[in-house]
């Protein structure tokens, strides 16, 4: 364990501490700080339920870790604190999503993807963090994360009193919403911990309600297997065939949940530039971004989150979203030339775009 030579007095020197590290927080971009101890029992209980009901589909990687996931100082030894961080990223936009969701020759992105990774910016904030804290307090033990490593962000988030886990499993602060990062800075201080987050859901169920997919299995439980985000991000294989047609236009991510949620009216646009669309994603027709070849999809999402799921999986969500939109004959006329060029994963899709596509002209 490091010396604390300016902290290990009296309370009151580490609550002034504490006061100084959220005062920084903010002045460097982060919208609010808690901080938490280690005990994170009950959501490693909810978390060995969830896996052994299988609902984390492909993600093998959610078990690989065993209890270092759900014991902070199993991850990084001496750990006692969590620091944990929030940034708003809903960014202003020219078609609002609520429109994206509703006109279905647009590219549905989910917001935050609109704009450039959010990873390199957060950590490096953290680490300017802890570098301010080291001024002060000389060398301590600590470990920044943003979304990089087994964290349970949300459940730290929710005892450090940022918000709670609301019944889709993101979490939400009454006055800002659920438009935000997480990151965290694991450090083996003895700092004053938040109080917890108070739930405010209540009997609203407008999320498990407006879920295309039915992901949202009970209120606090989602199944990742139907999920629009895990199915477009994560998933690698074949989109099952009997949920191709109730993911609308979504070519990544799912917003739907959020957008419903009455605590957003609270939410309020970012400041972060980098986290501003780019590349007229906002904006952005399903048939101008199936026309990327893989050079332009790499160049076109060098420095954003879309990049990591690769130009198959881009092609294979963006037919899917064709199948769905309303018939144009432009649209079949694209999808039949296109077959040729494309992996036999992204042609079995095109051939279901255009049997749905073809079935709904016959039955009009």
């Amino acid at each position: 364990m490091a010396l604390i030579p300016k902290t290990s007095g009296p309370q009151s020197d580490l609550a002034r501490l504490v006061s100084d590290i959220k005062r920084w927080s903010r002045e460097l971009g982060f919208q609010q700080t808690g901080i938490t101890d280690t005990d994170l029992s009950a959501a490693e209980t909810a978390l060995l339920s969830w896996l052994k009901a299988g609902y984390h589909g492909d993600m093998e990687w959610m078990a690989r870790h065993g209890s270092r996931r759900t014991q902070p100082a199993e991850l990084v030894p001496g750990t006692l604190r969590i620091v944990s961080v929030r940034m708003d990223y809903l960014p202003p936009t020219r078609i609002s999503a609520e429109q994206r969701a509703t006109q279905s020759d647009l590219a549905n992105i989910s917001c935050y993807a609109l704009g450039r990774d959010y990873h390199k910016l957060m950590r490096k904030r953290l680490q300017q963090l802890a570098s301010r804290i080291q001024e002060v307090v000389g060398p301590f033990g600590y470990r920044v994360f943003v979304d990089s490593a087994p964290v349970m962000e949300r459940a730290l988030a929710e005892k450090a009193g940022l918000g709670w886990i609301g019944k889709h499993t993101n979490l939400i602060d009454k006055n800002s919403g659920s438009w935000f990062f997480l990151g965290e800075l694991y450090t083996d201080l003895p700092l004053p911990t938040d109080t917890t987050a108070e739930n405010h859901c209540g009997t609203c169920s407008a999320c498990i309600d407006i879920c295309p997919t039915r992901a949202i299995v009970a209120p606090y439980k989602l199944d990742a297997r139907r999920c629009i985000s895990y199915l477009t991000i994560e998933h690698a294989g074949p989109i099952p065939k009997e949920l191709r047609p109730l993911m609308g236009n979504h070519i990544y991510g799912c917003d739907d949940c959020q957008l419903v949620c009455p605590w957003n009216r609270y939410a309020r646009v970012t400041t972060e530039e980098d986290f501003f669309p780019r590349e007229n994603l906002d904006a952005a027709s399903l048939l101008e971004l199936f026309a990327w070849d893989e050079v332009t999809f790499l160049n076109r999402t060098e420095g954003s989150a879309i990049r990591r799921i690769g130009h198959e999986r881009w092609l294979r969500n963006i037919a899917v979203a064709l199948g769905n939109t309303d018939y144009q004959a432009s649209i079949l006329a694209v999808l039949q030339n296109r077959r040729s060029q494309v992996t036999p994963l992204v042609r079995e899709h095109i051939d279901w775009a255009l049997e749905n596509l073809e079935s709904r002209v016959k039955k009009d």
